[in-house]
């Protein structure tokens, strides 16, 4: 069985990159608007601090596949190359 904080975690990871990031501009706004019972801003804060951990994740994996296919076509472009 599954603890709560396991099945929190899968549901944020599940969220794409547009997802979270929205989901933390509204945390954002929410907390620069104030209002909020220091409770509620702390939930908002954590839940802030997890979004942003998510579009950095998302970010990097993008950065990483960018990458990785730069490297590919600069490996075919040097065999296109050597063999002239």
């Amino acid at each position: 069985m599954t603890s709560e904080v396991e099945q929190t975690a899968a549901v944020a990871e599940a969220l794409g990159y547009e997802q979270a990031r929205d989901e933390l501009i509204e945390v954002v706004r929410r907390l620069e608007a104030g209002g909020t019972t220091l409770e509620e801003a702390l939930a908002l804060w954590e839940r802030g601090e997890e979004l942003a951990r998510i579009c950095r994740r998302r970010l990097d994996g993008a950065r990483a596949r960018l990458d990785a296919a730069l490297a590919e076509e600069e490996t075919a472009d040097a065999g296109d190359e050597d063999g002239e």
